[in-house]
C-alpha cells in the first residue's frame, strides 16, 4: 500500500509539473483559501491575518454507510512574530454531524491545531522586462522557475475537539510545502503532510493546487487532494474563484467532487480573508563595501521596533492617532 502511495504521488507531482516572491510580506493579501494548500511563504512580520471559511460537506464514510452530512466554519489565523520566513497559525474549525440513519446531530469541534512553517529556501527569478537588447531573450522561459520555493511545517493536534473527533491524546504534524512560479499569473503549490503521528488514525496526505490570476482582483484554482487512512484511499478534486475586494480583504468560493471507498460525495464553500497590516519595512544600513553594518542607530531602531509587545501595541496606537487626527479636523 505504502508502495502504491509513493508511485501515486510522485505519478501526480510529474504530471502537474509538466503541466505546470522575493520577500515574504506582499502589498496585497496573500490569502490559502479556497484551496486546501498552504502556500510556503507567510504573510510577514506585523500582519494578522484571518481566513474564514463557511462549508457544506456531504462526505463518504465507506461502502457500508451512507455519507455523513456536515456543516461548520473553518478558522485560520497567521501571524509572524520573529522573522519573516517564520510563521505561526493556528486552525479551528468548528462542525455538525448529522448521523447516517439517524434524526440525531453532533456539534463541536473538530480540529484544533497550532502549527509553525519556515521558509528554507526561496527562489528568486530574472527580471526580464531589463532585457531590452534581445526579444527573444525577454520572452524565454526562465528555467530557474522549475525549482520550487521551499518550507517545512510542524503543527501539534491538541485534544480540544468534540469527543466524536478526540483520540485521547495530543499528536503532532508535519509537512512539506512547495510553490513554483511558472509565471507571474500561474503557480503550482505541493504539500505532502504526515498527520496525527504515533496514533491509530495517523495519515498521508498530498495535495496539488494550480492557482491562475484572471486580473488584478479575479483569480481562480484547480485542485486534487489524496489522504491514505489505514490501507484506505480517499480523494477529492476541486475548483473555486477568488475576488479581492481591496488589498486587505478577498473573498472565495468553492467546490469539490469526493470519491473514495467506493462512495461519492460533495464539499462546497464560502468564505472571507482579511488582514490587520501593521508591516514596518527595516532600514539596513550598509559600509563602502556593500556589507550591512552591525549595532548602528538604525540596527538598534529596527530592533527596539519588531520587538513582540512594541508591534502589538501599535495596533492601538495607530488606530488612537487616528481619531486624534480626524478630531483635529472636525475642530477645524
Amino acid at each position: 500500500m505504502i508502495k502504491n502511495c509513493i508511485k501515486e504521488l510522485l505519478f501526480a507531482v510529474i504530471v502537474l509539473c509538466f503541466f505546470s516572491i522575493y520577500g515574504q510580506y506582499t502589498n496585497v493579501i496573500n490569502s490559502n483559501k479556497p484551496g486546501f494548500s498552504e502556500s510556503p511563504y507567510s504573510v510577514g512580520r506585523g500582519v494578522y491575518q484571518f481566513e474564514n471559511n463557511l462549508f457544506f460537506n456531504d462526505a463518504p464514510i465507506n461502502s457500508s454507510e451512507n455519507n455523513l452530512t456536515s456543516y461548520g466554519l473553518d478558522f485560520l489565523f497567521r501571524t509572524s512574530f520573529f522573522s519573516e520566513k517564520l510563521e505561526i497559525n493556528t486552525q479551528i474549525q468548528y462542525q455538525r454531524d448529522e448521523i447516517p440513519f439517524s434524526s440525531e446531530f453532533t456539534s463541536g469541534l473538530r480540529k484544533f491545531t497550532i502549527g509553525a512553517k519556515y521558509l528554507l529556501f526561496q527562489q528568486e527569478y530574472e527580471d526580464k522586462s531589463k532585457e531590452v537588447r534581445s526579444w527573444k531573450r525577454r520572452n524565454a522561459f526562465d528555467k530557474k522557475r522549475l525549482i520550487p520555493s521551499v518550507a517545512i511545517y510542524a503543527g501539534l493536534n491538541t485534544d480540544l475537539v468534540n469527543e466524536r473527533y478526540r483520540i485521547r491524546n495530543l499528536s503532532p504534524k508535519i509537512g512539506f510545502l512547495l510553490q513554483n512560479n511558472l509565471s507571474n499569473q500561474f503557480n503550482i503549490i505541493t504539500n505532502i503532510f504526515y498527520d496525527k503521528i504515533g496514533t491509530d488514525f495517523s495519515e498521508i496526505s498530498y495535495v496539488i493546487t494550480g492557482t491562475i490570476n484572471i486580473s488584478n482582483r479575479w483569480s481562480t484554482f484547480f485542485e486534487h487532494q489524496n489522504t491514505y487512512l489505514n490501507n484506505k484511499s480517499v480523494s477529492n478534486l476541486g475548483s473555486g474563484f477568488a475576488y479581492l475586494l481591496n488589498k486587505n480583504l478577498q473573498i472565495n468560493t468553492s467546490g469539490r467532487y469526493l470519491f473514495g471507498n467506493n462512495n461519492e460525495g460533495f464539499f462546497a464553500g464560502v468564505g472571507i480573508s482579511y488582514r490587520i497590516d501593521k508591516h514596518n519595512n527595516q532600514f539596513k544600513e550598509l559600509d563602502s563595501d556593500g556589507k550591512i553594518l552591525r549595532n548602528t542607530p538604525i540596527s538598534r531602531y529596527n530592533k527596539e521596533q519588531n520587538r513582540f509587545f512594541n508591534r502589538l501595541f501599535r495596533i492601538f496606537t495607530k488606530d488612537k492617532n487616528k481619531r486624534k487626527k480626524r478630531k483635529r479636523k472636525r475642530n477645524k
